[in-house]
C-alpha cells in the first residue's frame, strides 16, 4: 500500500478551513526570509498556496541578506505583537552572520509555528500542551489517520535532528510505542530496521533504505527530500520497497504536504 499524503493533508485543510470561516478575525501567517534562495522562495509559494486553500490570510517579510540580527529581531517583535498574527515562520537557513537560535528564540512561544522554542521543546519531553514540530507531527498524522495503533509498537527512528529525529521518538513514545533511535555511529543498521513494525528515515541521504533493510510486513515513513539527477526523492528506495512492503509514504506526495497543513494546524492553537 502506497500512504496518499496528499489525500491525508487535504482532509486536514479542510478542517482548518471550517474552523477558520468560523473565526471572526481571519487568522494571518508572517513568512520572514533574508535573501532569495531559490529552494527557500519555492517552500514559502507552495504555503502561500496552502494559506489560500484553508482561508488565511498569508505574508512574505522579504529582507535583504546583509540584515543584521538586530534588524531581524526588531521586525520578528513587531510580528510578535501583531494580534492578527498567529503563526511567525523565519526560514531557514540564515546567513552565517546571524545566529539561529537566537532569532528562532525570538518568536513567541505561542506563535511559533515550528516548534522550534525551547519553551515548546520543554513541552514536548514532558508531555505537555504546545507547538509541535511539523514534521514529526505529519507523521503522527500520517500513522493515525492511516489506522494504525502505534502501543507495543516496535519503531525505529533513523536520524537524531532536533528537527525530525528527537521530537518525533518523544511523540512515538508519548503514544506507548518502542521507539529505537539509529544514526550514522549506529552498529549494524539493518538489525534494528528489520526486526521494527515501523521504519521511519530521515537522514538526506537519496535511496538509503534499500530493500535488504527491511521486511514485507514494514511500514516506511521517507521524510526525505533529495534532488537526484533532477528528480525530488525520499530516503527510501521506493521503486525497489513500495511492491515489497506493507505500507510506504512516496516522494513527493507523502509527508511533505501533511507537514504544509500541520503548520498552518499549529497557528490554530493560538485561538
Amino acid at each position: 500500500m502506497i500512504i496518499d499524503g496528499k489525500q491525508i493533508a487535504n482532509a486536514l485543510k479542510q478542517e482548518i478551513r471550517e474552523r477558520v470561516q468560523a473565526m471572526a478575525v481571519k487568522p494571518k501567517v508572517s513568512a520572514i526570509i533574508l535573501g532569495e534562495h531559490p529552494s527557500s522562495l519555492s517552500y514559502l509559494k507552495m504555503l502561500e498556496k496552502t494559506c489560500k486553500a484553508v482561508a488565511f490570510d498569508y505574508e512574505i517579510v522579504s529582507l535583504p541578506l546583509e540584515t543584521t540580527l538586530e534588524s531581524l529581531l526588531k521586525v520578528i517583535d513587531e510580528k510578535n505583537n501583531e494580534t492578527q498574527i498567529k503563526g511567525i515562520l523565519v526560514q531557514l537557513p540564515l546567513p552565517a552572520h546571524i545566529d539561529a537560535s537566537k532569532v528562532l528564540d525570538a518568536i513567541v512561544p505561542e506563535k511559533d509555528l515550528d516548534g522550534f522554542h525551547p519553551l515548546n521543546a520543554g513541552h514536548l519531553f514532558k508531555g505537555e500542551r504546545g507547538i509541535r514540530p511539523c514534521t514529526p507531527s505529519a507523521v503522527m498524522h500520517i500513522l493515525a489517520k492511516t489506522g494504525i495503533d502505534l502501543k507495543g509498537k516496535d519503531v525505529v527512528v533513523i536520524g537524531r535532528s532536533n528537527i525530525v529525529g528527537k521530537p518525533l521518538s518523544m511523540m512515538l513514545l508519548e503514544q506507548n510505542a518502542t521507539v529505537t533511535m539509529c544514526h550514522s555511529k549506529t552498529k549494524a543498521l539493518a538489525s534494528h530496521t528489520k526486526r521494527a513494525d515501523i521504519v521511519v528515515v530521515a537522514v538526506g541521504v537519496p535511496n538509503f533504505l534499500t530493500k535488504d533493510m527491511v521486511t514485507e510486513a514494514s511500514i516506511v515513513i521517507d521524510v526525505g527530500t533529495n534532488m537526484l539527477n533532477g528528480k525530488l526523492v525520499g530516503d527510501a528506495d521506493f521503486e525497489a520497497l513500495k511492491d515489497y512492503v506493507n505500507m510506504i509514504t512516496p516522494v513527493p506526495g507523502g509527508v511533505g504536504p501533511v507537514t504544509n497543513a500541520v503548520l498552518l494546524n499549529n497557528a490554530l492553537m493560538n485561538g
